[in-house]
């Protein structure tokens, strides 16, 4: 698979004053095979460490830290050369081994001509609990997602489709009717399938929407395990409570996280630090209130007020049961769409670099994010049908003058009066 993020990997090699790189990113998204893809492409050898498979190796850390130590210790522990701009190295999982995160800090001060990459499904979590073990300010990070709708359509070979959709977007010109179907039922397919490599493959190997779901069930059960394995014990069932009513959240009128949904009588303070987990371990997007459009959004934001999503779509769609077949219907138009188009948008905005914000004024009008590009902010609404009036987004506009507003739906490319209308399939052009 096509992986955007592979150019973000190529630029850091290249780079004259490089450091160690942190790939983050939620279990099963793709972070070992990208590096090792990344490592074949690029370099003569790759020396993979998992440090939950290599313990022995993980207990030679706790010692010293010299750059020149470690490489002896490296090369003897695998049996292979390593040549500092031939050789890719790789510390997977490293946050079961937090002295080799610390190492990083070394190899950027007293050994950079080494290429290093540190990556782990839990390694935010293990960050957030491990201050002091993260090597600040000596490190490049990046964060993998779930494949958006563009990497959807690339591993599916529709290039040419890709090449329209982002014409269409430049010239505000819609697509043939027939690109515009097609690209329709892709959209409703991805809504199923989703973005997880696994759940792709398997789709892709038989077109069987059952097979996707399949994966998606046990990538849930895998994430549960997550839960389980490395929360504090007095966490962990709240964790969970939390995970599981993300549906029941997304299915409100009113999409803010609740915590009474969670548990009757639930507060911040009894569900704060599972929610940090759940974000911090990339298995949730959080989307926080602004109720002005004032720069910078991330000052303004209101810390009590926040929107839940699933870090993917696809297993939005598998946890909350909804069949396939409603969602892959040209006419469906069930209220629990419009959830799902949301969190389709959240993922993608995530994958693009976006931090997410939605307005709310008043309980009187919402519109469902808004994005800083420069020194502008651009409300962007959402509407999983044809129809597609908005009081609230009139009101934004009215009251904050906006230069660009967007509003996206299943409605074909247009521009009027400073609002840009878009597809849902196009989202991936913002």
């Amino acid at each position: 698979m096509k992986r955007t993020l592979m150019e973000s990997l190529v630029a850091w090699k290249n780079k004259p004053e490089r450091m160690p790189l942190i790939l983050y990113g939620a279990r099963q998204v793709g972070k070992t095979w990208l590096i090792k893809e990344f490592g074949v492409r690029n370099f003569d050898d790759t020396l993979y460490i998992n440090f939950e498979i290599d313990t022995r190796l993980a207990k030679d850390f706790e010692t010293n830290l010299d750059p020149a130590r470690l490489i002896n210790l490296l090369e003897a522990f695998t049996g292979r050369t390593i040549v500092a701009d031939k050789t890719l190295i790789v510390f997977d999982e490293i946050q079961a081994c937090p002295r080799a995160l610390t190492s990083l800090k070394y190899f950027r001060e007293n050994a950079p001509e080494y290429h290093i990459i540190g990556a782990g499904s839990t390694l935010g979590v293990s960050v957030k609990n491990r201050a002091s073990s993260f090597p600040v300010g000596n490190v490049e990070m990046l964060t993998l997602y779930p494949l958006d709708f563009e990497e959807f359509l690339k591993a599916l070979g529709e290039d040419l489709l890709i090449a329209a959709i982002q014409e269409g977007f430049d010239r505000n010109n819609p697509l043939p009717e027939s690109l515009h179907g097609k690209a329709q039922d892709l959209y409703r397919s991805y809504l199923v399938v989703g973005g997880m490599p696994a759940a792709i493959n398997a789709y892709l190997h038989e077109r069987k929407i059952m097979e996707s779901s399949l994966i998606q069930q046990a990538i849930l059960s895998a994430y549960i395990a997550d839960m389980t394995k490395y929360a504090i014990p007095s966490e962990t069932s709240k964790i969970i409570a939390c995970y599981d009513s993300i549906p029941a959240q997304l299915a409100k009128e009113n999409r803010k996280f609740q915590y009474k949904v969670v548990k009757k009588g639930g507060s911040a303070t009894l569900f704060g630090n599972s929610i940090d987990w759940l974000a911090a371990s990339g298995l949730v997007e959080k989307c926080e209130r602004v109720s002005v459009a004032f720069m910078p959004p991330s000052a303004y934001r209101d810390l009590s007020a926040f929107k839940l999503y699933m870090n993917d779509v696809g297993l939005l769609a598998c946890k909350s049961g909804t069949p396939s077949s409603i969602l892959l219907s040209k006419h469906a138009g069930f209220t629990f769409l419009g959830a799902m188009a949301e969190n389709y948008v959240a993922q993608t905005l995530r994958a693009k670099g976006y931090s997410l914000y939605y307005w709310e004024s008043g309980g009187q009008a919402e519109v469902d994010f808004i994005l800083q590009k420069g020194q502008s902010l651009i409300p962007v609404e959402v509407k999983a049908g044809e129809q597609t009036k908005s009081r609230s987004l009139s009101v934004y506009r009215e009251r904050f003058k906006p230069e660009l507003s967007i509003r996206l739906s299943a409605r074909h490319f247009g521009f009027q009066d400073g609002l840009k209308s878009l597809p849902l399939y196009a989202a991936f052009c913002l």
